[in-house]
């Protein structure tokens, strides 16, 4: 398995595109048009059978 991430293409808060790799943690992120630092976490799979 590979370690490679994904990079967010855009700010879940405000929708803006420019973001950057944050330094203060793993994997976080931050915005510099609304100056917020978020992260994005993968939880795991639904079962083919889960209804949403």
């Amino acid at each position: 398995m590979s370690d490679a991430r994904s990079a967010p293409l855009y700010c879940p808060y405000c929708g803006d595109e420019d973001l950057r790799p944050n330094e203060s943690s793993h994997g976080a992120w931050e915005c510099h048009s609304c100056a917020r630092v978020f992260s994005v976490k993968f939880i795991g799979l639904l079962s083919k059978g889960a209804n949403a």
